[in-house]
């Protein structure tokens, strides 16, 4: 049957197609409309992915796999070169660590942030929206770059010396809020160091 990659515009989906272009692999893509609630109704939310979210994988045995960090790890496993997680227990163990780390303390408060202001007339009918919460999300996530900032100073990477899930992730969503009214504070100097590297690499740029 082969995998197939449910595709859309967003931070999301990027991580994976980033993920999948630093790994050489080409999966079909299929591209749901998130701007015409397609991912919002039947067939993808009935047979595809019922939070409704996009991307998804479709397995070869067609069985649906979604969540990023879901997505990235089986995808590490099917396709262990290069590494991306880590090679070993240790290796693995860190990267998920500083993924979940920036998951939480930069990337979900940039994005509710967006969501409870900027993006308020898309979400609001599609989930509960706190409008009241987005300027305190919006400041926890610059407090989160403002915190991961001095961490890397001696480091290329988020999680050590070699690119990873945790670069792609944070990439992916920092990228989206400089286009949605939340830049990197230019006194973050190496994260901001870090974001244009990230930037220039061929993975950045492929949709």
């Amino acid at each position: 049957m082969g995998m197939k990659f449910y595709n859309s515009i967003g931070p999301n989906p990027r991580v994976v197609t980033m993920f999948m272009a630093e790994k050489g692999i080409e999966i079909p893509k299929v591209t749901i409309d998130l701007r015409g609630g397609e991912n919002r109704r039947a067939p993808y939310c009935t047979d595809v992915n019922p939070s409704g979210q996009t991307p998804a994988l479709e397995l070869d045995d067609g069985s649906f796999l979604c969540e990023i960090t879901a997505i990235c790890e089986y995808l590490e496993e099917r396709f262990p070169e290069p590494p991306l997680i880590g090679t070993t227990a240790e290796e693995r163990a860190n990267t998920r660590m500083w993924t979940r780390r920036v998951d939480i303390k930069i990337c979900e408060p940039l994005t509710n942030g967006f969501r409870y202001s900027d993006g308020l007339p898309l979400f609001e009918p599609r989930m509960r929206c706190l409008p009241e919460a987005a300027a305190g999300l919006k400041a926890v996530a610059q407090d989160g770059v403002r915190w991961l900032d001095p961490l890397i100073a001696d480091r290329d990477y988020i999680a050590g010396d070699t690119l990873s899930l945790a670069d792609l992730l944070l990439f992916a969503f920092l990228d989206f809020g400089v286009s949605v009214g939340q830049p990197i504070d230019p006194e973050n100097i190496n994260v901001a160091r870090w974001y244009e590297r990230m930037k220039s690499r061929p993975s950045a740029n492929v949709n």
